[in-house]
Protein backbone atom coordinates (compact mmCIF):
# COMPACT_ATOMS: atom_id res chain seq x y z
CA UNK A 1 0.00 0.00 0.00
CA UNK A 2 0.48 3.57 -0.38
CA UNK A 3 1.55 5.16 2.97
CA UNK A 4 2.93 8.83 2.39
CA UNK A 5 1.24 11.17 0.96
CA UNK A 6 -1.17 14.49 1.45
CA UNK A 7 -4.42 14.95 -0.61
CA UNK A 8 -4.70 11.85 -3.31
CA UNK A 9 -5.61 14.05 -5.89
CA UNK A 10 -2.81 16.27 -5.30
CA UNK A 11 0.30 12.77 -5.54
CA UNK A 12 1.37 13.13 -9.11
CA UNK A 13 1.68 17.11 -9.32
CA UNK A 14 3.68 17.11 -5.67
CA UNK A 15 5.66 14.00 -6.86
CA UNK A 16 7.01 16.01 -9.70
CA UNK A 17 7.74 19.01 -7.94
CA UNK A 18 9.90 16.50 -5.91
CA UNK A 19 11.70 15.05 -7.80
CA UNK A 20 12.49 18.16 -9.32
CA UNK A 21 13.73 19.66 -6.78
CA UNK A 22 15.95 17.02 -5.86
CA UNK A 23 17.08 16.58 -9.23
CA UNK A 24 17.52 20.24 -10.54
CA UNK A 25 20.92 19.60 -12.18
CA UNK A 26 19.11 17.18 -14.73
CA UNK A 27 15.48 18.60 -14.87
CA UNK A 28 13.43 21.70 -14.96
CA UNK A 29 9.60 21.44 -14.33
CA UNK A 30 7.39 22.57 -17.21
CA UNK A 31 3.86 22.82 -17.94
CA UNK A 32 2.96 19.17 -18.33
CA UNK A 33 6.31 17.53 -17.08
CA UNK A 34 9.51 18.11 -17.38
CA UNK A 35 12.37 18.85 -19.69
CA UNK A 36 16.01 19.19 -19.79
CA UNK A 37 17.91 21.75 -17.20
CA UNK A 38 20.96 21.44 -19.50
CA UNK A 39 22.03 22.62 -22.84
CA UNK A 40 21.63 20.43 -25.77
CA UNK A 41 22.91 20.59 -29.28
CA UNK A 42 21.36 23.26 -31.62
CA UNK A 43 19.70 21.57 -34.91
CA UNK A 44 19.54 18.11 -33.53
CA UNK A 45 16.50 15.93 -33.07
CA UNK A 46 14.71 15.88 -29.80
CA UNK A 47 12.98 13.07 -27.63
CA UNK A 48 10.19 13.71 -25.79
CA UNK A 49 8.75 10.41 -24.04
CA UNK A 50 5.91 10.29 -21.65
CA UNK A 51 3.14 8.33 -19.93
CA UNK A 52 0.96 8.05 -16.72
CA UNK A 53 2.96 8.73 -13.02
CA UNK A 54 3.71 6.08 -11.08
CA UNK A 55 6.44 4.03 -12.87
CA UNK A 56 9.38 5.88 -12.02
CA UNK A 57 11.92 6.10 -12.81
CA UNK A 58 9.78 5.85 -16.45
CA UNK A 59 9.38 8.35 -17.26
CA UNK A 60 11.12 11.44 -15.65
CA UNK A 61 14.25 9.87 -14.59
CA UNK A 62 14.91 8.94 -18.12
CA UNK A 63 15.77 12.68 -19.09
CA UNK A 64 18.85 14.15 -19.41
CA UNK A 65 21.95 14.57 -21.44
CA UNK A 66 22.07 11.37 -23.92
CA UNK A 67 18.51 10.35 -22.59
CA UNK A 68 15.13 12.21 -23.49
CA UNK A 69 15.15 15.95 -23.46
CA UNK A 70 11.62 15.80 -22.23
CA UNK A 71 9.12 13.63 -20.13
CA UNK A 72 5.42 14.49 -20.44
CA UNK A 73 3.75 12.90 -17.39
CA UNK A 74 0.48 12.61 -16.68
CA UNK A 75 -1.83 11.76 -13.52
CA UNK A 76 -1.31 8.10 -11.57
CA UNK A 77 -1.83 5.49 -14.53
CA UNK A 78 -3.32 7.86 -16.44
CA UNK A 79 -1.66 9.53 -19.64
CA UNK A 80 -0.21 13.00 -20.10
CA UNK A 81 -3.10 15.04 -22.04
CA UNK A 82 -2.22 16.29 -25.66
CA UNK A 83 -1.47 19.59 -23.99
CA UNK A 84 0.87 18.38 -21.68
CA UNK A 85 2.49 16.55 -24.70
CA UNK A 86 2.43 19.64 -26.73
CA UNK A 87 3.98 21.77 -23.93
CA UNK A 88 6.79 19.59 -23.06
CA UNK A 89 7.48 19.20 -26.89
CA UNK A 90 7.54 22.91 -27.18
CA UNK A 91 10.21 22.85 -24.70
CA UNK A 92 12.45 20.45 -25.55
CA UNK A 93 12.70 21.29 -29.59
CA UNK A 94 15.96 21.83 -30.76
CA UNK A 95 15.09 22.93 -34.25
CA UNK A 96 15.20 20.00 -36.52
CA UNK A 97 12.12 18.02 -35.04
CA UNK A 98 10.74 15.85 -32.18
CA UNK A 99 10.20 12.03 -31.73
CA UNK A 100 7.64 11.30 -29.67
CA UNK A 101 7.88 8.09 -27.25
CA UNK A 102 5.57 6.12 -25.22
CA UNK A 103 4.25 3.01 -24.51
CA UNK A 104 1.53 1.22 -26.39
CA UNK A 105 -1.55 2.16 -24.40
CA UNK A 106 -4.79 3.61 -26.01
CA UNK A 107 -5.21 6.70 -24.25
CA UNK A 108 -1.07 7.98 -24.67
CA UNK A 109 -2.00 6.89 -28.44
CA UNK A 110 -4.73 9.21 -28.52
CA UNK A 111 -2.79 12.13 -26.69
CA UNK A 112 0.46 11.78 -28.38
CA UNK A 113 -0.99 11.80 -31.51
CA UNK A 114 -3.11 15.36 -30.93
CA UNK A 115 -0.40 16.59 -29.95
CA UNK A 116 1.96 15.36 -32.68
CA UNK A 117 -0.73 17.04 -35.01
CA UNK A 118 -0.84 20.19 -33.69
CA UNK A 119 2.95 20.10 -33.68
CA UNK A 120 2.84 19.33 -37.38
CA UNK A 121 0.53 22.03 -37.76
CA UNK A 122 2.96 24.56 -36.83
CA UNK A 123 5.80 23.47 -39.02
CA UNK A 124 7.48 20.93 -36.92
CA UNK A 125 8.73 18.03 -37.92
CA UNK A 126 7.02 15.44 -35.39
CA UNK A 127 7.21 11.50 -35.44
CA UNK A 128 6.24 8.79 -33.09
CA UNK A 129 7.27 5.72 -31.71
CA UNK A 130 4.98 3.54 -29.93
CA UNK A 131 6.88 1.05 -27.79
CA UNK A 132 5.14 -2.81 -28.02
CA UNK A 133 7.22 -5.35 -26.33
CA UNK A 134 4.99 -7.12 -23.91
CA UNK A 135 4.67 -10.30 -25.36
CA UNK A 136 1.98 -11.28 -23.22
CA UNK A 137 -0.64 -8.54 -24.24
CA UNK A 138 -0.70 -10.13 -28.12
CA UNK A 139 0.32 -13.01 -30.83
CA UNK A 140 3.16 -12.03 -32.57
CA UNK A 141 0.72 -11.39 -35.50
CA UNK A 142 -0.90 -8.51 -33.94
CA UNK A 143 2.21 -7.06 -32.71
CA UNK A 144 1.23 -3.50 -33.10
CA UNK A 145 -1.52 -4.29 -30.22
CA UNK A 146 1.09 -5.15 -27.43
CA UNK A 147 1.62 -3.00 -24.70
CA UNK A 148 5.01 -1.11 -23.67
CA UNK A 149 6.08 -2.23 -20.23
CA UNK A 150 9.89 -2.41 -19.83
CA UNK A 151 11.06 -2.69 -23.55
CA UNK A 152 10.92 1.59 -23.54
CA UNK A 153 14.40 1.59 -21.82
CA UNK A 154 16.03 -0.14 -24.84
CA UNK A 155 13.73 1.86 -27.14
CA UNK A 156 14.39 5.20 -25.51
CA UNK A 157 18.59 5.07 -25.10
CA UNK A 158 19.00 4.02 -28.56
CA UNK A 159 16.56 6.73 -30.51
CA UNK A 160 18.21 9.29 -27.63
CA UNK A 161 21.71 8.16 -28.59
CA UNK A 162 21.05 8.38 -32.28
CA UNK A 163 19.66 12.35 -31.84
CA UNK A 164 22.52 13.10 -29.54
CA UNK A 165 24.97 11.64 -32.03
CA UNK A 166 23.28 14.08 -34.78
CA UNK A 167 21.32 11.56 -36.98
CA UNK A 168 18.52 13.06 -38.98
CA UNK A 169 14.46 12.16 -38.02
CA UNK A 170 14.69 9.89 -40.66
CA UNK A 171 17.74 7.85 -39.04
CA UNK A 172 16.68 8.43 -35.87
CA UNK A 173 12.93 6.94 -36.47
CA UNK A 174 14.32 3.86 -38.52
CA UNK A 175 16.69 3.25 -35.00
CA UNK A 176 13.80 3.65 -32.94
CA UNK A 177 11.41 1.31 -34.68
CA UNK A 178 14.24 -1.29 -35.27
CA UNK A 179 14.84 -1.61 -31.53
CA UNK A 180 11.17 -2.16 -30.93
CA UNK A 181 11.77 -4.66 -33.59
CA UNK A 182 13.65 -6.46 -31.78
CA UNK A 183 12.73 -5.60 -28.20
CA UNK A 184 10.66 -8.72 -26.16
CA UNK A 185 9.80 -8.47 -22.58
CA UNK A 186 7.70 -10.83 -19.74
CA UNK A 187 6.49 -10.33 -16.42
CA UNK A 188 5.03 -11.42 -13.81
CA UNK A 189 2.97 -10.54 -10.50
CA UNK A 190 2.98 -11.81 -7.02
CA UNK A 191 0.46 -9.00 -5.85
CA UNK A 192 -1.15 -5.91 -6.99
CA UNK A 193 -0.79 -2.29 -6.57
CA UNK A 194 -2.59 0.50 -4.73
CA UNK A 195 -2.75 4.19 -5.42
CA UNK A 196 -2.37 6.20 -2.99
CA UNK A 197 -5.59 6.76 -0.93
CA UNK A 198 -7.18 3.60 -2.65
CA UNK A 199 -8.57 1.21 0.00
CA UNK A 200 -7.30 -2.18 -1.85
CA UNK A 201 -5.27 -3.09 -4.34
CA UNK A 202 -6.53 -2.55 -8.41
CA UNK A 203 -6.34 -6.04 -8.81
CA UNK A 204 -5.41 -9.02 -6.26
CA UNK A 205 -3.72 -12.46 -6.52
CA UNK A 206 -4.47 -15.62 -4.15
CA UNK A 207 -1.65 -15.88 -1.34
CA UNK A 208 0.72 -18.14 -2.68
CA UNK A 209 0.11 -17.93 -6.20
CA UNK A 210 1.70 -15.43 -9.30
CA UNK A 211 -0.24 -13.55 -11.77
CA UNK A 212 1.67 -14.28 -15.38
CA UNK A 213 1.60 -11.31 -18.13
CA UNK A 214 0.59 -8.66 -15.98
CA UNK A 215 0.97 -5.10 -17.87
CA UNK A 216 2.31 -2.02 -15.97
CA UNK A 217 -0.92 -0.52 -14.68
CA UNK A 218 -1.99 -3.11 -13.08
CA UNK A 219 -3.95 -5.01 -15.56
CA UNK A 220 -4.37 -8.27 -14.39
CA UNK A 221 -2.54 -11.06 -15.89
CA UNK A 222 -3.59 -13.82 -18.23
CA UNK A 223 -2.55 -16.65 -16.20
CA UNK A 224 -2.24 -17.91 -12.83
CA UNK A 225 0.08 -20.05 -11.15
CA UNK A 226 1.65 -21.05 -8.09
CA UNK A 227 4.61 -19.06 -7.10
CA UNK A 228 7.91 -20.92 -8.49
CA UNK A 229 11.23 -20.66 -6.85
CA UNK A 230 13.67 -18.47 -8.48
CA UNK A 231 15.17 -20.71 -10.55
CA UNK A 232 12.26 -22.07 -11.91
CA UNK A 233 10.80 -17.97 -12.79
CA UNK A 234 13.81 -17.62 -14.65
CA UNK A 235 13.37 -20.22 -16.38
CA UNK A 236 9.67 -19.52 -16.96
CA UNK A 237 10.75 -16.35 -18.87
CA UNK A 238 13.83 -16.57 -20.81
CA UNK A 239 11.72 -20.12 -22.39
CA UNK A 240 8.83 -17.73 -22.97
CA UNK A 241 11.14 -15.17 -24.55
CA UNK A 242 13.46 -17.45 -26.36
CA UNK A 243 10.38 -18.90 -28.47
CA UNK A 244 10.52 -15.52 -30.40
CA UNK A 245 13.24 -14.37 -31.76
CA UNK A 246 13.23 -11.29 -33.90
CA UNK A 247 13.21 -11.89 -37.38
CA UNK A 248 16.41 -12.76 -39.55
CA UNK A 249 18.07 -13.39 -35.31
CA UNK A 250 19.68 -16.65 -34.84
CA UNK A 251 20.11 -17.66 -31.29
CA UNK A 252 23.81 -18.68 -31.14
CA UNK A 253 26.38 -16.24 -30.85
CA UNK A 254 23.60 -13.11 -30.56
CA UNK A 255 24.31 -10.33 -28.91
CA UNK A 256 21.70 -9.42 -26.24
CA UNK A 257 21.07 -6.75 -23.31
CA UNK A 258 18.96 -8.36 -20.60
CA UNK A 259 16.88 -6.39 -18.48
CA UNK A 260 15.77 -7.70 -15.51
CA UNK A 261 13.15 -5.33 -14.18
CA UNK A 262 11.44 -4.85 -10.84
CA UNK A 263 8.05 -4.01 -10.66
CA UNK A 264 8.15 -1.98 -7.27
CA UNK A 265 8.46 -4.26 -4.28
CA UNK A 266 10.63 -7.11 -5.54
CA UNK A 267 14.10 -6.58 -3.39
CA UNK A 268 17.04 -6.03 -5.47
CA UNK A 269 18.77 -9.14 -3.60
CA UNK A 270 15.82 -11.60 -5.11
CA UNK A 271 16.32 -9.76 -8.65
CA UNK A 272 20.00 -10.85 -7.89
CA UNK A 273 18.88 -14.60 -7.44
CA UNK A 274 16.85 -14.71 -10.31
CA UNK A 275 19.56 -13.20 -12.88
CA UNK A 276 22.10 -15.85 -11.24
CA UNK A 277 20.05 -18.23 -13.27
CA UNK A 278 18.74 -16.06 -16.09
CA UNK A 279 22.70 -15.53 -17.07
CA UNK A 280 23.38 -19.33 -16.72
CA UNK A 281 20.42 -19.78 -19.24
CA UNK A 282 20.89 -17.12 -21.87
CA UNK A 283 25.03 -18.52 -21.98
CA UNK A 284 23.62 -22.15 -22.29
CA UNK A 285 21.70 -20.93 -25.44
CA UNK A 286 24.22 -19.38 -27.07
CA UNK A 287 23.57 -16.24 -26.61
CA UNK A 288 26.15 -13.25 -25.06
CA UNK A 289 24.81 -11.22 -22.17
CA UNK A 290 26.14 -7.26 -23.66
CA UNK A 291 25.97 -4.49 -20.12
CA UNK A 292 22.81 -6.87 -18.54
CA UNK A 293 20.51 -4.25 -16.50
CA UNK A 294 18.94 -5.69 -12.75
CA UNK A 295 17.19 -3.31 -10.79
CA UNK A 296 14.27 -1.13 -11.04
CA UNK A 297 13.83 0.34 -14.32
CA UNK A 298 10.06 1.15 -15.04
CA UNK A 299 8.35 0.05 -12.15
CA UNK A 300 4.00 -0.06 -11.49
CA UNK A 301 4.16 1.63 -8.26
CA UNK A 302 4.19 -1.05 -5.42
CA UNK A 303 3.26 -3.75 -7.24
CA UNK A 304 5.62 -7.24 -6.05
CA UNK A 305 6.45 -8.38 -9.51
CA UNK A 306 9.32 -8.55 -12.08
CA UNK A 307 9.59 -8.41 -16.00
CA UNK A 308 12.56 -9.81 -18.03
CA UNK A 309 13.27 -7.76 -21.24
CA UNK A 310 15.61 -9.01 -24.17
CA UNK A 311 16.95 -6.51 -26.97
CA UNK A 312 18.31 -7.92 -29.68
CA UNK A 313 21.24 -6.01 -30.67
CA UNK A 314 22.87 -5.32 -34.33
CA UNK A 315 26.52 -3.81 -34.71
CA UNK A 316 24.88 -0.17 -34.77
CA UNK A 317 22.25 -0.86 -31.67
CA UNK A 318 25.15 -2.13 -29.41
CA UNK A 319 26.84 1.14 -29.73
CA UNK A 320 24.14 3.55 -29.41
CA UNK A 321 23.09 1.12 -26.37
CA UNK A 322 26.50 1.78 -24.35
CA UNK A 323 26.85 5.75 -25.33
CA UNK A 324 27.36 7.74 -23.02
CA UNK A 325 24.22 8.83 -21.25
CA UNK A 326 23.63 11.17 -17.85
CA UNK A 327 19.84 11.34 -16.37
CA UNK A 328 18.71 10.74 -13.00
CA UNK A 329 18.04 6.98 -13.09
CA UNK A 330 20.33 5.99 -15.85
CA UNK A 331 23.91 6.81 -16.24
CA UNK A 332 27.06 5.90 -18.30
CA UNK A 333 30.65 7.11 -19.83
CA UNK A 334 31.34 10.59 -19.13
CA UNK A 335 29.16 13.39 -20.28
CA UNK A 336 29.62 17.13 -20.31
CA UNK A 337 26.70 19.32 -19.63
CA UNK A 338 26.27 22.99 -19.53
CA UNK A 339 23.45 24.79 -17.37
CA UNK A 340 20.52 26.71 -19.08
CA UNK A 341 20.61 30.43 -18.61
CA UNK A 342 17.34 31.81 -16.06
CA UNK A 343 15.36 32.55 -19.06
CA UNK A 344 15.87 29.13 -20.35
CA UNK A 345 15.16 27.69 -17.07
CA UNK A 346 12.00 29.45 -16.96
CA UNK A 347 10.49 29.08 -20.14
CA UNK A 348 7.02 27.20 -20.20
CA UNK A 349 4.79 26.74 -23.36
CA UNK A 350 1.36 27.60 -21.56
CA UNK A 351 -0.05 30.63 -21.69
CA UNK A 352 -3.83 32.27 -20.33
CA UNK A 353 -6.65 31.42 -23.17
CA UNK A 354 -7.59 34.61 -24.62
CA UNK A 355 -11.18 34.92 -24.59
CA UNK A 356 -12.80 35.58 -27.94
CA UNK A 357 -15.72 38.02 -28.98
CA UNK A 358 -19.32 36.76 -28.03
CA UNK A 359 -22.61 38.04 -28.62
CA UNK A 360 -24.95 39.31 -25.99
CA UNK A 361 -27.10 35.89 -26.82
CA UNK A 362 -24.09 33.55 -26.61
CA UNK A 363 -23.04 34.66 -23.66
CA UNK A 364 -26.26 34.62 -21.58
CA UNK A 365 -26.18 31.11 -22.51
CA UNK A 366 -22.97 30.24 -21.02
CA UNK A 367 -23.66 29.97 -17.25
CA UNK A 368 -26.72 27.11 -18.91
CA UNK A 369 -23.50 25.32 -20.55
CA UNK A 370 -21.83 25.94 -16.40
CA UNK A 371 -24.83 24.55 -14.98
CA UNK A 372 -24.98 21.11 -16.80
CA UNK A 373 -21.07 20.39 -16.19
CA UNK A 374 -21.95 21.54 -12.72
CA UNK A 375 -24.72 18.56 -12.78
CA UNK A 376 -22.42 16.17 -14.72
CA UNK A 377 -19.67 16.56 -11.96
CA UNK A 378 -22.34 15.97 -9.39
CA UNK A 379 -22.85 12.62 -10.77
CA UNK A 380 -19.82 12.18 -11.47
CA UNK A 381 -18.92 12.78 -7.93
CA UNK A 382 -21.53 10.23 -6.55
CA UNK A 383 -20.56 7.37 -8.59
CA UNK A 384 -16.63 7.16 -8.91
CA UNK A 385 -16.38 4.71 -6.80
CA UNK A 386 -18.32 2.42 -8.83
CA UNK A 387 -17.42 3.46 -11.86
CA UNK A 388 -13.62 2.28 -10.68
CA UNK A 389 -14.74 -0.89 -9.44
CA UNK A 390 -16.70 -1.91 -12.69
CA UNK A 391 -13.71 -0.78 -14.69
CA UNK A 392 -11.02 -3.03 -12.35
CA UNK A 393 -12.89 -5.95 -13.70
CA UNK A 394 -11.17 -6.14 -16.97
CA UNK A 395 -9.55 -3.03 -16.51
CA UNK A 396 -7.17 -0.97 -14.11
CA UNK A 397 -9.91 0.49 -12.22
CA UNK A 398 -9.14 4.51 -12.84
CA UNK A 399 -12.19 5.31 -14.90
CA UNK A 400 -13.93 7.09 -12.16
CA UNK A 401 -10.88 8.73 -10.93
CA UNK A 402 -9.94 10.10 -14.41
CA UNK A 403 -13.78 11.15 -14.87
CA UNK A 404 -13.20 12.91 -11.62
CA UNK A 405 -10.26 14.99 -12.53
CA UNK A 406 -11.60 15.20 -15.93
CA UNK A 407 -15.01 16.96 -15.20
CA UNK A 408 -13.93 19.36 -12.08
CA UNK A 409 -11.09 20.30 -14.15
CA UNK A 410 -14.32 21.01 -17.04
CA UNK A 411 -16.25 22.90 -14.54
CA UNK A 412 -13.80 25.22 -12.95
CA UNK A 413 -12.51 26.23 -16.97
CA UNK A 414 -15.77 26.99 -17.51
CA UNK A 415 -16.95 28.95 -14.45
CA UNK A 416 -13.79 31.26 -15.24
CA UNK A 417 -14.49 31.48 -18.65
CA UNK A 418 -17.90 32.52 -17.74
CA UNK A 419 -16.78 35.28 -15.36
CA UNK A 420 -14.78 36.47 -18.10
CA UNK A 421 -17.29 37.00 -19.97
CA UNK A 422 -17.12 33.77 -22.81
CA UNK A 423 -20.16 32.63 -24.98
CA UNK A 424 -21.53 29.55 -24.97
CA UNK A 425 -18.87 27.88 -28.03
CA UNK A 426 -15.92 29.18 -25.84
CA UNK A 427 -17.01 28.01 -22.51
CA UNK A 428 -17.36 24.65 -23.97
CA UNK A 429 -14.09 24.73 -25.89
CA UNK A 430 -12.21 25.72 -22.39
CA UNK A 431 -13.40 23.04 -20.58
CA UNK A 432 -13.07 20.75 -23.40
CA UNK A 433 -9.51 21.53 -22.81
CA UNK A 434 -9.19 21.51 -19.21
CA UNK A 435 -10.91 17.62 -19.43
CA UNK A 436 -8.19 16.83 -21.70
CA UNK A 437 -6.14 17.92 -19.42
CA UNK A 438 -6.17 17.10 -16.56
CA UNK A 439 -8.02 13.69 -16.93
CA UNK A 440 -5.94 12.07 -19.03
CA UNK A 441 -6.23 8.61 -20.35
CA UNK A 442 -8.31 7.65 -23.35
CA UNK A 443 -11.32 9.08 -21.93
CA UNK A 444 -9.90 12.49 -21.28
CA UNK A 445 -9.03 12.30 -24.96
CA UNK A 446 -12.23 11.15 -26.15
CA UNK A 447 -14.68 13.88 -23.70
CA UNK A 448 -12.28 16.45 -24.62
CA UNK A 449 -13.07 16.16 -28.34
CA UNK A 450 -16.62 15.45 -27.71
CA UNK A 451 -17.32 18.83 -26.01
CA UNK A 452 -15.43 20.82 -28.60
CA UNK A 453 -16.95 19.33 -31.34
CA UNK A 454 -20.23 20.62 -29.27
CA UNK A 455 -18.51 23.65 -29.00
CA UNK A 456 -17.34 24.49 -32.33
CA UNK A 457 -20.89 23.87 -33.72
CA UNK A 458 -22.77 26.10 -31.10
CA UNK A 459 -20.47 29.12 -31.59
CA UNK A 460 -20.01 32.23 -30.09
CA UNK A 461 -22.79 34.42 -32.18
CA UNK A 462 -25.98 33.37 -31.17
CA UNK A 463 -27.91 31.36 -28.49
CA UNK A 464 -27.38 27.50 -28.63
CA UNK A 465 -30.34 25.55 -30.40
CA UNK A 466 -31.42 22.22 -30.56
CA UNK A 467 -30.05 22.20 -34.46
CA UNK A 468 -26.94 22.84 -33.46
CA UNK A 469 -26.53 21.09 -30.00
CA UNK A 470 -27.36 17.85 -32.12
CA UNK A 471 -25.20 18.96 -34.88
CA UNK A 472 -22.25 19.00 -32.15
CA UNK A 473 -23.34 15.51 -30.91
CA UNK A 474 -23.11 13.77 -34.39
CA UNK A 475 -19.94 15.54 -34.87
CA UNK A 476 -18.60 14.12 -31.74
CA UNK A 477 -19.66 10.92 -32.47
CA UNK A 478 -17.84 11.02 -35.98
CA UNK A 479 -14.49 12.79 -34.63
CA UNK A 480 -14.10 10.21 -31.75
CA UNK A 481 -14.81 6.97 -33.70
CA UNK A 482 -12.96 8.13 -36.74
CA UNK A 483 -9.67 8.98 -34.48
CA UNK A 484 -10.20 6.55 -31.86
CA UNK A 485 -11.35 3.30 -34.41
CA UNK A 486 -13.98 1.92 -32.03
CA UNK A 487 -17.30 1.01 -33.61
CA UNK A 488 -20.68 0.26 -32.28
CA UNK A 489 -20.38 -3.41 -30.33
CA UNK A 490 -16.70 -2.95 -29.02
CA UNK A 491 -17.73 -2.17 -25.66
CA UNK A 492 -16.96 1.76 -25.49
CA UNK A 493 -18.75 4.58 -24.90
CA UNK A 494 -19.40 4.58 -28.27
CA UNK A 495 -22.04 2.11 -28.01
CA UNK A 496 -23.97 5.14 -26.18
CA UNK A 497 -22.68 7.86 -27.74
CA UNK A 498 -23.75 6.53 -31.74
CA UNK A 499 -27.66 6.16 -30.55
CA UNK A 500 -27.99 8.74 -28.22
CA UNK A 501 -26.82 10.86 -31.08
CA UNK A 502 -29.00 9.38 -33.83
CA UNK A 503 -31.80 9.38 -31.28
CA UNK A 504 -31.07 12.97 -30.32
CA UNK A 505 -31.13 13.77 -34.42
CA UNK A 506 -34.01 12.43 -35.02
CA UNK A 507 -36.16 13.75 -32.20
CA UNK A 508 -34.84 17.36 -32.99
CA UNK A 509 -35.82 16.56 -37.07
CA UNK A 510 -39.20 15.82 -35.68
CA UNK A 511 -39.38 18.80 -34.26
CA UNK A 512 -38.78 18.42 -30.91
CA UNK A 513 -37.32 20.33 -28.22
CA UNK A 514 -33.79 20.18 -26.78
CA UNK A 515 -35.27 19.84 -23.40
CA UNK A 516 -37.97 16.62 -25.03
CA UNK A 517 -35.28 15.52 -27.38
CA UNK A 518 -32.15 15.24 -25.29
CA UNK A 519 -34.71 13.67 -22.73
CA UNK A 520 -35.69 10.58 -25.37
CA UNK A 521 -32.01 10.14 -26.32
CA UNK A 522 -31.02 9.97 -22.36
CA UNK A 523 -33.14 7.39 -22.33
CA UNK A 524 -31.74 5.53 -25.38
CA UNK A 525 -28.53 6.05 -23.92
CA UNK A 526 -29.12 4.29 -20.51
CA UNK A 527 -30.66 1.25 -22.18
CA UNK A 528 -27.62 0.92 -24.41
CA UNK A 529 -25.28 1.56 -21.48
CA UNK A 530 -26.58 -1.43 -19.72
CA UNK A 531 -26.53 -3.58 -22.88
CA UNK A 532 -22.25 -3.28 -23.03
CA UNK A 533 -23.34 -5.73 -19.97
CA UNK A 534 -23.37 -8.45 -22.80
CA UNK A 535 -20.61 -7.38 -24.91
CA UNK A 536 -16.74 -8.65 -24.71
CA UNK A 537 -14.61 -5.50 -25.60
CA UNK A 538 -12.61 -5.21 -28.39
CA UNK A 539 -10.85 -1.86 -27.67
CA UNK A 540 -8.34 -0.72 -25.21
CA UNK A 541 -7.05 -2.07 -22.23
CA UNK A 542 -10.02 -4.66 -21.13
CA UNK A 543 -9.63 -6.15 -24.36
CA UNK A 544 -6.98 -9.06 -23.61
CA UNK A 545 -9.24 -9.77 -20.38
CA UNK A 546 -12.60 -9.58 -22.72
CA UNK A 547 -13.91 -12.75 -20.69
CA UNK A 548 -13.85 -11.06 -17.62
CA UNK A 549 -15.98 -8.02 -18.43
CA UNK A 550 -19.04 -9.95 -19.84
CA UNK A 551 -21.56 -9.54 -17.60
CA UNK A 552 -20.38 -6.19 -16.71
CA UNK A 553 -21.21 -3.09 -18.42
CA UNK A 554 -18.55 -0.84 -19.91
CA UNK A 555 -17.50 1.77 -17.63
CA UNK A 556 -17.00 4.38 -20.33
CA UNK A 557 -20.81 3.97 -21.41
CA UNK A 558 -22.52 4.14 -18.13
CA UNK A 559 -20.54 7.26 -17.14
CA UNK A 560 -21.53 8.94 -20.70
CA UNK A 561 -24.89 7.32 -19.56
CA UNK A 562 -24.90 8.87 -16.32
CA UNK A 563 -23.93 12.05 -17.80
CA UNK A 564 -26.41 13.06 -20.33
CA UNK A 565 -29.66 12.18 -18.17
CA UNK A 566 -27.93 14.67 -15.88
CA UNK A 567 -28.09 17.15 -18.16
CA UNK A 568 -31.48 16.33 -18.93
CA UNK A 569 -31.94 16.81 -15.58
CA UNK A 570 -30.88 20.37 -15.55
CA UNK A 571 -33.27 20.90 -18.31
CA UNK A 572 -35.73 20.06 -16.66
CA UNK A 573 -35.33 21.93 -13.48
CA UNK A 574 -34.58 18.20 -11.55
CA UNK A 575 -31.19 17.89 -9.39
CA UNK A 576 -28.36 15.50 -11.15
CA UNK A 577 -26.85 14.48 -8.21
CA UNK A 578 -30.07 12.26 -7.48
CA UNK A 579 -29.13 9.23 -10.04
CA UNK A 580 -26.78 7.18 -9.33
CA UNK A 581 -25.39 4.10 -11.18
CA UNK A 582 -26.74 0.21 -9.97
CA UNK A 583 -24.34 -2.20 -8.53
CA UNK A 584 -23.27 -4.43 -11.67
CA UNK A 585 -21.24 -7.20 -11.93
Amino acid sequence: MTRLFNEPSAFADEMIDGFVASHGRWVRRVSGGVARSTRSTPDTVALVIGGGSGHYPAFAGLVGQGLAHGAAMGNLFASPSAQQVYNVAKASDNGAGVLLGYGNYAGDVLHFTQAQDRLRAEGIDCRSIAVTDDTSSAPLAEKHKRRGIAGDLTVFKVAAAAAEAGHSMDSVVEIAERANDRTRSFGVAFTGCTLPGAPEPLFSVPEGRMAVGMGIHGEPGIGETDIPTADALAELLVKDLLAEVPDGVSVEGARVVPLLNGLGSVKYEELFVVYRRVAQLLADAGVVAVDPQVGELVTSFDMAGTSLTLFWLDAELEELWLAPADAPAFRRGAVTAQALDAEELAFDAEQLAVIPDATEESRQAAPAILAALDAAKAVIDANVAELGRIDAIAGDGDHGIGMERGIHAAAAAAADAVVRGAGAGTVLNLAADAWADKAGGTSGALWGMALRAVGNAVGDTEAPNAAAVAAGVAEAKRSIMDFGKAKVGDKTLVDVLSPFSDALTAAVNDGGSLRDAWGTAATVAEQSAEATANLLPLMGRARPHAEKSLGTPDAGAISMALIVRAIHNTLIGETAAKNTVKENA
